[in-house]
């Protein structure tokens, strides 16, 4: 009998089953609105929405300030997610592409390595292809089996916002008792358009505007009919919670609230301005986390996916170039970032036209810094125009307006240059809705030329297809600041 059991023992010990269990790994769960750019939750103190549910998350966790997504875009932005790396390094640039089957994600890792049950549950996560590309693209799609996200989760169901809650139940379901469970729940709040009810809706003659936004009436109801959207979706992430809880769950669960890209108005969602990339980012995990904490120190979208797998104990994935933030979160020392980078690349599904908009097509990158932001227009000859929101009220006033001449300068110079500068720099400490090109002034040169070399460094290390900013090496060659630039009529 002593022999039997000495070899049983050798056994489970060689097969790595030894009596001690192994570490639990917390749950994983990540809410992503879409369209959501900072500071919109009334808990960074904004006076436009009230968010009470995602309020007491954050004052359960930690909130920062500073999160930017790798694309004002809904496509590359979560590729940059789920992959942690850049849209460029991931070949995410092109809106309507699916994710390379060689390009490893973060449920995949988790799965594979941490034995987690993954889903992916909501609105379309974006990553097997533009649904809208037309019939010939999606015979390639299907040939090539090219929609590859069936096969990297365990769980994948689109759905409306009302729905989520079920399938995030119907998830929990399923799930297998013994394993851990990572699931990315989507939802189409704020994306335009906005239809949310006169319930949610704030009186627009209330709202506060930043400097980037004329106060014009058609502007201030566009703005209400957005925020009333994020007023919705804090209702929304509030059923989703509910179900944890209803399952014991919730302390037990790290959870990850984040925008997928800025507001779908004019200086948000498809433009290299910070309204287009930094959103809302708030980390719940009950025992690690102090609770009301909060941050100010750049983190990239590129960061997440990392911290995600050392919160369940799991290494990074071979390719990853972004950092993980457990130590931030711990309250340990943490070597924060010197940049954040953002790209813009097509937009959408249609094709190129000799009349199209930035909104539809526009290539650029950009380097942000604690203070300073680059921005490199590579298409500078196509005017701007904001990503789904063009037809409205808000964009058609400040056309109006513009052609009036009742804009002040630097956002008349902001939207209606032609063609845009090449670089544009910007002191964020001093101007921070991005209104006062300071490209070309010798006292900046070489505030201009730093991050002109961090921007190269990021291309070079990503292999981008882009033409490098010129570096200033033979003396300084900045681009014409706004309000020196022609704006159009």
């Amino acid at each position: 009998m002593k022999i039997r059991l000495a070899l049983l023992t050798f056994i489970f010990v060689g097969l790595g089953l030894s009596c001690h269990a192994a570490p639990s790994r917390p749950n994983l769960l990540f809410l992503l609105s879409d369209d959501h750019s900072y500071p919109y939750l009334s808990t960074y103190d904004d006076p436009n929405v009230k968010t009470p549910v995602l309020d007491q998350l954050a004052a359960e966790g930690m909130k920062f300030h500073r999160f930017f997504t790798g694309a004002p875009q809904c496509v590359p932005s979560r590729a940059c997610y789920m992959t942690g790396r850049s849209p460029v390094a991931a070949r995410m640039t092109r809106f309507s592409a699916p994710l390379p089957k060689d390009e490893i994600t973060l449920p995949e890792l988790l799965r594979d390595q941490g034995g987690y049950y993954t889903g992916v549950c909501g609105r379309s996560f974006h990553l097997d292809g533009a649904t809208k590309s037309g019939a010939a693209a999606a015979r390639v799609f299907d040939e090539h089996y090219l929609k590859t996200f069936a096969d990297r989760v365990d769980f994948l169901n689109s759905c409306p916002d009302p729905e989520v809650a079920g399938q995030v139940a119907k998830f929990l379901d399923e799930r297998p008792k013994d394993q851990p469970f990572f699931l990315w729940a989507n939802f189409s709040d704020p994306h335009h358009a906005w239809n949310a009810p006169a319930e949610f809706r704030p009186d627009p003659a209330s709202l506060k505007l930043p400097a980037h936004w004329p106060d014009l009436p058609g502007m201030r109801e566009q703005l209400a009919d957005y925020f009333a959207e994020i007023n919705r979706v804090d209702r929304t992430v509030g059923e989703v919670l509910t179900e944890l809880e209803k399952r014991g769950l919730k302390d037990n669960t790290v959870i990850v609230f984040a925008g997928d890209n800025g507001a779908a108005l004019p200086h948000g969602k498809g433009s290299l301005y910070d309204p287009g990339s930094n959103v809302p980012f708030v980390v719940r995990w009950p025992g690690v986390v102090k609770p009301g904490s909060e941050s100010h120190v750049l983190v990239s979208g590129e960061d997440f996916a990392p911290t995600l797998l050392e919160a369940a104990g799991l290494e990074d994935g071979p390719k990853m170039s972004g950092f993980s933030i457990v130590p931030l979160l711990k309250g340990e020392p943490f070597t924060t970032r010197k940049h954040v980078f953002v790209e813009r690349g097509p937009h959408g599904s249609a094709p190129v036209t000799a009349n199209m908009t930035s909104a539809g097509y526009d290539l650029g990158r950009a380097v942000r810094s604690d203070r300073y932001k680059l921005i490199y227009n590579c298409t500078p000859w196509i005017p701007y125009s904001p990503v789904d929101s063009a037809g409205g009220a808000g964009w058609k006033e400040i056309q109006e307006a513009h052609a009036a001449g009742k804009l002040a300068p630097g956002v008349s110079a902001t939207y209606f240059t032609t063609p845009r500068p090449v670089y544009e720099l910007y002191d964020l400490e001093a101007d921070p809705s991005e209104l006062e090109n300071l490209s070309g002034k010798a006292e900046f040169a070489k505030v201009e030329k730093e991050h002109r070399e961090a921007l190269a460094e990021k291309m070079i290390l990503d292999w981008d297809y882009l033409p490098l900013p010129d570096l200033m090496e033979g003396g300084q060659k900045g681009g014409k600041g706004k309000g020196k630039g022609k704006a159009k009529g």
